[in-house]
């Protein structure tokens, strides 16, 4: 027994010997010493031994992911993604809304599939549990009645929307003790368009005057407009409302104050004989002022009953809880984000509304954000040295890294001409189209024979004829280089993928293009020449 024991012993002190022996083999074979050293490699020092140094080759970082080639989608399933998102966020619901409600219509309306009886049972029971006066009057069952039978579309994809901008309202109503059913005052004012404007200059969500954001802590700039940021623009609103609230003490009549001042509501009591109930004021008050909150309790009815009613939700790409933001440490486009991180552009023109240019800057004492779905964040966090280099280094080569403030000595005005477009316009300038669109407050790129743009051309001045047929030289000599037809499902970024060397920004650079549409049969450079 005794003698296997010792046997055990001995077979485990080999073993022990071995591995210690190949380790020191190991670190014999990857330590090297000065003389060793090969051209061309990059070594590191591994330790001293006796004043001796010994080096062992540098172990090279993992490469970082490229988001643009790892975050993939199906072209099918990615244009049909893009149409819809076209639809839901368009601007006609905010023209149709605003259109509505400043020429309201009290006609009666056919609509047998709401009774009287009906409508004034739900309206009470709606009445109960908001501290609005939602009180029946043939007026409002007309609006119900005409929204119900005319707008159900419009409905629906607001109600989809809704999902997204809901809980960030309720959040800060809640905050300042605001009811939230006032979130529906955001549909009212804007069809939750954040970047709604209306034919006297008011902005957002919530439809701020420039002064009056300023106010509330609103900053607008040449580059970010507050006005159109979902969360600092209901802060401003719940500020204002709140406010006004102290004022009349009726919740109906500081709808009415914020729609029109609250002077205008001052001077309807007075002209009413003092009566402090909307209702009683309403004839009294401006004409959009008085279909303003029979719109608004109308809006309240549809969406508390949409269920009643057979209201399909569309849900929108994202809910607020599946985003996050992260605050910018140097300046960057969404151009730039939407290429490194395989986001599309529109999406981050829908988080990211704020930024009138597409532009995020970065000025010392601000905090600028950017929203991107939760599932980019990590990604983009883990690659942001790397992301932020990248778009510095685009940037600088660029002839106006940011776009100038303007004055108005520099402006020119433009009668627009058969065969004008705004791309081409913008060419003409050497401006952007989205600097033209701003310029001029144009919600879409359509355009009218005889209408007058205000521009303000790159450098104060207009591309001269000569430098345009330079430029128009220098476009016909890179045509007959390589070119491309693009397919149907094809992107930017899946074409930048079949030539070397070819980028997103070259694609864009070399065509003019400011967006990402792209239509099958268009020819496109892919090289200089």
């Amino acid at each position: 027994m005794q003698q296997i024991k010792t046997y055990i012993i001995f077979f485990l002190l080999c073993i022990v010997a071995t591995i210690g022996y190949s380790q020191d083999t190991i670190q014999q074979q990857t330590r090297l010493k000065q003389d060793q050293l090969e051209e061309g490699q990059d070594y590191v020092i591994d330790t001293i031994i006796d004043g001796q140094t010994y080096f062992k080759k540098a172990i090279k970082a993992v490469q970082t992911v490229d988001l643009s080639k790892g975050l993939q989608d199906h072209d099918f399933a990615a244009k049909i993604d893009k149409e819809w998102l076209d639809e839901l966020y368009s601007n006609t619901l905010f023209d149709t809304i605003y259109r509505d409600v400043s020429n309201l219509k009290y006609k009666a309306v056919y609509y047998p599939e709401l009774t009287t009886d009906t409508l004034k049972a739900r309206l009470q029971r709606l009445n109960a549990r908001t501290p609005f006066n939602v009180e029946y009057n043939p007026g409002l069952e007309n609006v119900i009645k005409s929204f119900l039978k005319n707008r159900h579309q419009s409905f629906e994809r607001l109600m989809g929307l809704s999902n997204y901008y809901f809980p960030m309202f309720e959040r800060e109503l809640d905050n300042y003790d605001i009811p939230l059913e006032m979130k529906y005052l955001a549909i009212v004012e804007s069809a939750l368009k954040p970047r709604a404007r209306s034919r006297v200059g008011a902005t957002g969500l919530w439809q701020f005057m420039f002064a009056t954001g300023k106010e509330y802590g609103l900053d607008v700039s040449s580059y970010v407009d507050e006005r159109s940021d979902p969360i600092k623009a209901t802060i401003a609103a719940s500020r204002y409302l709140s406010k006004l609230y102290k004022l009349f003490g009726d919740w109906d009549l500081a709808l009415a104050a914020y729609n029109s001042g609250p002077g205008n509501v001052s001077k309807a009591i007075r002209r009413s004989g003092g009566y402090k109930n909307y209702w009683n004021i309403r004839p009294n008050l401006p004409r959009e002022t008085a279909g303003y909150v029979p719109a608004f309790l109308a809006t309240m009815y549809i969406f508390e009953y949409a269920k009643e009613h057979g209201f399909v939700q569309h849900k929108p790409e994202f809910h607020l809880i599946e985003t996050d933001t992260i605050h910018v440490k140097q300046m960057i486009t969404l151009d730039q984000v939407s290429e490194y991180t395989g986001v599309k552009i529109e999406t981050l023109q829908f988080l990211n509304p704020a930024y009138k240019l597409d532009i995020i800057p970065f000025i010392k004492g601000k905090n600028y954000t950017l929203r991107l779905p939760r599932n980019i964040i990590g990604a983009f966090v883990n690659n942001e040295d790397q992301l932020y280099a990248h778009a510095k280094a685009e940037l600088d080569k660029r002839e106006k890294p940011l776009p100038k403030f303007q004055n108005a000595d520099a402006k020119t005005r433009y009668r627009v001409k058969q065969g004008d477009y705004l791309g081409k316009i913008a060419r003409k300038f050497g401006v952007r189209v989205s600097q033209i669109k701003q310029w001029n407050g144009l919600r879409n790129n359509n355009l009218k024979i005889g209408q007058r743009l205000t521009i303000y051309p790159r450098n104060g001045v207009p591309v001269s004829r000569s430098k345009a047929t330079a430029s128009n030289n220098k476009k016909a000599k890179m045509l007959k280089g390589k070119t491309y037809t693009v397919q149907q499902g094809d992107s930017l970024w899946s074409i930048s993928q079949k030539f070397a060397g070819v980028s997103i920004q070259n694609i864009k650079d070399w065509n003019d293009i400011s967006g990402t549409r792209l239509k099958p049969g268009m020819k496109l450079i892919i090289s200089k020449g």
